[in-house]
């Protein structure tokens, strides 16, 4: 049986090769014959084939021009049928050599799925009613010198989606429409803010020191200075540098680098949003979030009722809102209310079977048993509002209570959507809290923050009362559009390079 695989495999490889020469040696016809059609600088486009499609009444009868890919073709003698597909869908053509005249016919007849071209003709429906194109000119406009996958079965090799998107976008037109939504959501996010008076901002990706959150860097060196740099992690000391210099509500969209795992919801890149507001506090935040989310997906989707994977999140309603404390005690039984000491905390974590380590402390266990017994019940929309001040390394303590401090978490779907904070203006605490994670980072925690200088400067000029965001913004697509890994949503996710 493997003996004749391969055999197959190598008949395959030898007709596939047979017919990427044909394409070039037609490609090398056509430049012999003055019609290179590499020589097009420009096409002169009148309509998209769904703009014909859904104002057909209007149409009818008039001309216009289209421009796409051969997606199928069918010749029969005198008259042929080919199906464009173009950026809104596809669109039949009918050519006919009358129409066309003799020598351009002849042409189109050699024209292969996968190229090209643009079409001038009248609107019309045929005998079976399907809305068409009665084409007058046809010119060729690419010439296609690979083959598409087999149309019946499209592109479903995953990896090779992956890797070339390219194709993916047009054999799958789900995948295209992903893409679109995509870019709705972001344009529609900054219409929103833009509406609420932010300014959208640029901030640096190479920096000397990468805080803002909890995650490993990459590291690179810059030959010019002879310095070491790494790719920013996060957006937030740069942005909280601008609301000290006066600029009240910004934000960025932009990309940041982890140099974490892979999996369904992570790649090492990826968008993140984080805004910065002054004179509000964290329940600002919470506000801002739910009305943006609200209205991002109204207008995206013309709803606000999302299904993901079969599960119905009602975006309309309230958000719920939920102590971290009280969300473990709904969730696992246990009250940390009634937990007083780090001792009492890791003991109630062994009899939980809840794994920590040497150096974690009351607050850091509190967030274990969150992760372990909570995140996944959290299906519609929550605020986990309250966290403890040990991971929490850049928010405002909590006055009645300052073990805990003024910082939420949205989840839905299970997932945490967006991380939110009063954020820290006092720069003696934040002094204080940069040499913590010092601390840990001697320990070994190579996701611990370092101090950066130069922001301390900045906050003892004197920062307002500020609260700020961040947010995922290709998990928020992978809700808004049903996809099931975040790889879904990136035009160009980070994959192992094939060895050659």
């Amino acid at each position: 049986m493997k003996i004749v695989a391969e055999k197959n495999q190598n008949v395959q490889e030898q007709d596939l090769n047979q017919l990427l020469k044909v394409r070039r040696e037609k490609l090398a016809n056509l430049i012999e014959a003055g019609k290179n059609p590499f020589e097009i600088t420009k096409y002169d486009v009148t309509a998209h084939s769904m703009d014909v499609k859904e104002n057909f009444e209007e149409m009818n009868g008039k001309e216009v021009t289209v421009a796409g890919r051969i997606m199928s073709k069918r010749v029969m003698g005198k008259a042929s049928f080919c199906n464009i597909q173009d950026l809104k869908g596809n669109i039949q053509s009918y050519v006919a050599r009358d129409s066309i005249g003799e020598e351009a016919y002849a042409d189109f007849k050699k024209y292969d799925v996968g190229d090209i071209v643009g079409i001038t003709g009248e609107v019309f429906t045929t005998k079976t009613e399907e809305i068409s194109i009665h084409a007058s000119k046809v010119t060729l406009l690419s010439k296609s010198l690979q083959i598409l996958p087999e149309k019946f079965h499209g592109l479903t090799n995953t990896d090779i989606r992956y890797r070339q998107r390219y194709t993916d976008l047009i054999m799958n037109a789900d995948v295209k429409d992903t893409f679109i939504k995509r870019s709705k959501i972001i344009s529609t996010i900054r219409k929103y803010l833009d509406g609420e008076g932010f300014m959208e901002v640029e901030t640096p990706m190479l920096v000397a020191n990468a805080g803002g959150a909890a995650a490993r860097p990459f590291e690179t060196h810059f030959n010019a200075l002879d310095e070491d740099f790494k790719l920013r992690i996060s957006l937030e000391l740069y942005l909280k540098r601008l609301i000290v210099g006066g600029l009240e509500r910004v934000y960025e969209i932009g990309r940041v680098f982890r140099n974490e795992g892979l999996d369904t919801r992570h790649n090492p890149e990826f968008t993140l949003m984080e805004l910065y507001q002054a004179y509000t506090d964290y329940n600002g935040m919470m506000d801002l979030t739910e009305n943006m989310f609200r209205y991002v997906a109204q207008e995206v989707l013309g709803t606000t009722t999302i299904v993901y994977n079969g599960i119905e999140m009602d975006w309309g309603k309230p958000f719920e809102r939920i102590t971290m404390v009280d969300a473990v005690k709904k969730y696992a039984g246990v009250d940390f209310n009634e937990i007083n000491s780090t001792e009492e905390a890791k003991a109630i974590a062994k009899e939980k079977h809840v794994e920590f380590e040497d150096h974690h402390t009351k607050g850091d266990i509190l967030n274990l048993f969150f992760e372990e017994f909570v995140e996944e019940h959290l299906i519609q929309p929550t605020f986990v509002m309250d966290h403890p001040i040990e991971i929490s390394p850049l928010t405002k303590k909590k006055p009645e209570d300052p073990n805990y401090v003024e910082r939420f978490e949205l989840f839905m779907n299970g997932w945490e959507m967006c991380n939110a904070y009063s954020e820290l203006n006092d720069p003696i605490d934040q002094r204080e809290r940069f040499k913590a994670q010092e601390a840990l980072l001697a320990l070994g925690d190579e996701e611990a923050n370092t101090t950066d200088e130069d922001f301390m400067y900045a906050l003892e000029l004197g920062m307002p009362p500020t609260g700020g965001i961040g947010y995922g913004i290709d998990r928020l697509c992978m809700l808004l559009t049903d996809s099931q890994a975040i790889r879904d949503v990136l035009l160009f996710p980070t994959m192992k390079t094939l060895e050659k």
